[in-house]
């Protein structure tokens, strides 16, 4: 299924920052400090297995559902 990284993504910054920019752009920051830039990902995107495992890691320790 593609676009699953894109919709991961959205949920766990959406989640995360309740509609605040700022905290929007933190998440994304970390994204990218974990290696996934949320740019390069769109919903006709490939979906990678590792990049799914990182992310599911990620929104495990900031308690987001996904």
């Amino acid at each position: 299924m593609a676009g699953k990284v894109k919709k991961m993504m959205d949920v766990i910054i959406a989640q995360r920052s309740k509609g605040n920019k700022a905290i929007a752009r933190a998440v994304e920051t970390k994204l990218i400090l974990k290696g996934i830039d949320p740019q390069n990902y769109t919903s006709t995107s490939p979906d990678d297995p590792a990049v799914i495992r990182t992310l599911e890691d990620m929104a495990r320790q900031l308690g987001v559902n996904v």
